[in-house]
């Protein structure tokens, strides 16, 4: 029953004063590094100039940034960055806000390899879309072990031992509420302090340490604790993650300059549907790798495009069966956006590798 994970890591490595260092960036950032590597490789093994490499990496910098912003931007959100456009022109390049669809990103490099290639006359179109996304594959699995550190796009809750609790969310509101919290931690409940009343099916026990200024003086934590943040911790937001009782246990713990409010309540395991597709992104590029490798030039055009496709946006649509919405309109669909918009690509995928056996068998 202990077993499980209470996951709360900071988003970021180190605090510059000016700005952070992001995990997410970071990650983001060393899947275009290992992805330039590998297509050197591809490129020296199969003849070409190897300093195109650097030019398309350009390219697919760009083109991924650029279509996976607009692809949340229309698919996700187009009310609330065209609704009152005139108002706030600019507001949707900005991508520092938070919303990326991979989607989006895949039209994007779609359309920077075409305009790659008509630069390259010596590569074709599917040459190029065959050998990339062999390392979007990687790329992919990156970017999704960043969302986990940034405890975004969850997963539903779910009562199988896998399961995670993710706390970030409840330590930042927490800690946003008055100047006087200096600290706010999630941490799982020890055997020797769980309290009976915090048994519950499916769910997991935490306490939830919030730290104050000792400056305060105990009755004014003690009344702002049990008035004003129980409150705040019985929100929608809050329950979306742990759920805290009105009567929960509260423990007040004194140590020099920290007054600490020990709040016990019950988290909410969720599926880690980042790193499920993180994993199967990494299986994806070794089969893609492995299929090249095998091959190369002898490959049919559009071979490993098509399996990408048929294997990526497979697995994403059954993902989303096990992901929370991540905009409000997709409660009210038979199937969410990610879903709709993944079939197509499938559809795609299946065309594709057809037309590559057809191809091969009139060789």
């Amino acid at each position: 029953m202990l077993s499980y994970i209470v996951w709360s890591p900071k988003p970021y490595i180190v605090d510059l004063g000016f700005t952070e260092l992001r995990w997410y960036g970071l990650l983001f950032a060393l899947g275009f590094i290992i992805s330039q590597q590998v297509m050197f490789y591809i490129f020296k093994k199969e003849g070409k100039p190897e300093r195109q490499v650097e030019v398309l990496t350009l390219y697919m910098v760009i083109a991924t940034i650029i279509g996976a912003r607009l692809g949340h931007v229309l698919f996700y959100e187009p009310d609330k960055y065209f609704g009152d456009f005139w108002s706030h022109p600019f507001d949707f390049l900005k991508v520092w806000e938070g919303g990326l669809a991979s989607h989006g990103g895949a039209i994007g490099i779609l359309v920077a390899l075409y305009l790659f290639s008509r630069k390259y006359k010596d590569i074709s179109y599917l040459w190029i879309v065959d050998r990339i996304v062999i390392v979007v594959a990687i790329t992919g699995a990156l970017i999704r072990t960043g969302n986990f550190i940034n405890s975004e796009i969850i997963g539903l809750p779910t009562d199988k031992a896998i399961g995670i609790v993710f706390g970030r969310d409840v330590e930042t509101r927490v800690a946003y509420q008055t100047s006087a919290i200096t600290d706010v931690k999630i941490k799982k409940v020890s055997e020797n302090e769980f309290p009976t009343e915090l048994e519950a099916e499916g769910l997991q026990p935490i306490i939830l340490n919030v730290s104050y200024d000792s400056k305060n003086g105990m009755e004014a934590i003690q009344r702002y604790t049990e008035e004003k943040l129980l409150n705040v911790l019985g929100s929608e937001k809050i329950k979306q993650f742990a759920l805290f009782n009105q009567n929960t246990t509260i423990q007040y713990e004194t140590n020099p300059g920290v007054i600490t409010a020990r709040i016990f309540g019950l988290g909410i395991p969720r599926h880690a549907a980042q790193l499920y597709e993180a994993f199967s992104c990494v299986l994806l590029f070794l089969l893609l790798f492995y299929l090249w490798n095998k091959s190369r030039s002898g490959l049919a055009d559009g071979r490993l495009f098509g399996i990408f496709l048929i294997v990526c946006f497979g697995l994403r649509f059954f993902y989303e069966f096990i992901k929370e919405n991540q905009v409000a309109f997709e409660d009210n669909i038979a199937l969410n956006m990610g879903q709709w918009l993944s079939i197509p690509l499938v559809l795609a995928g299946v065309y594709l590798v057809f037309k590559s056996i057809r191809a091969e068998k009139r060789i």
